[in-house]
């Protein structure tokens, strides 16, 4: 690609940007904030944009040296189902190394802890109206342990074939989008390597 070209591109994509007037919180919450921001469109007109403030999050594939993966049965609220998923968890602060949460999430909802820790990359859950950024791990080296849970968390952990799991988000069986994401990223890192 040219430079003319790459000029011509970072051209395009700034027309696209939309520039903050204000912004005002309207909740603060123990997980999330909710803003209102008024702003002003690339053709000139003035809109809102309503948007959520997240401290971000870390997901990890534990897989065993079997090739089963450690996943989490849980009630999620907003849904009303128990769902499939791998670890997760919050970051505790914007400045946590996401390694150490990852780590973290894993040995308080499993149990396990792992050998090593292979970056998968960013998934943005909900970019039309939050900021929030997952943080995606396959761990290797499992070992198991006891799980540590909060007084307010409730959660069955088994161990499924990671093809049984792939078999199973291609399905439409597991619906969580980080769950989905970061197994088929973790499937073809291991197919690729």
């Amino acid at each position: 690609m040219s430079t003319a070209d790459l000029r011509k591109g970072r051209k395009q994509m700034e027309q696209l940007f939309e520039k903050q007037i204000a912004s005002e919180c309207k909740f603060e919450g123990r997980i999330l904030d909710l803003y209102v921001d008024t702003v002003e469109l690339p053709n000139g007109h003035i809109s809102t944009r309503e948007y959520i403030k997240h401290v971000g999050a870390a997901c990890v594939v534990p897989i065993d040296d079997d090739g089963n993966v450690v996943v989490e049965k849980q009630f999620r609220y907003p849904f009303g189902a128990v769902l499939t998923e791998i670890p997760a968890g919050k970051l505790d602060s914007k400045t946590e190394p996401h390694r150490e949460a990852a780590l973290r999430e894993l040995a308080e909802e499993t149990g396990c802890t792992a050998e090593e820790m292979i970056y998968l990359g960013e998934y943005y859950p909900t970019c039309a109206y939050s900021d929030e950024v997952i943080h995606m791990y396959l761990a290797k080296g499992i070992r198991a342990g006891e799980q540590h849970l909060d007084e307010d968390e409730f959660v069955n952990v088994e161990k499924v074939p990671l093809r049984e799991l792939i078999d199973r988000v291609m399905a439409g069986e597991i619906k969580d989008g980080k769950t989905q994401t970061a197994l088929l990223k973790a499937f073809l890192y291991l197919q690729n390597r």
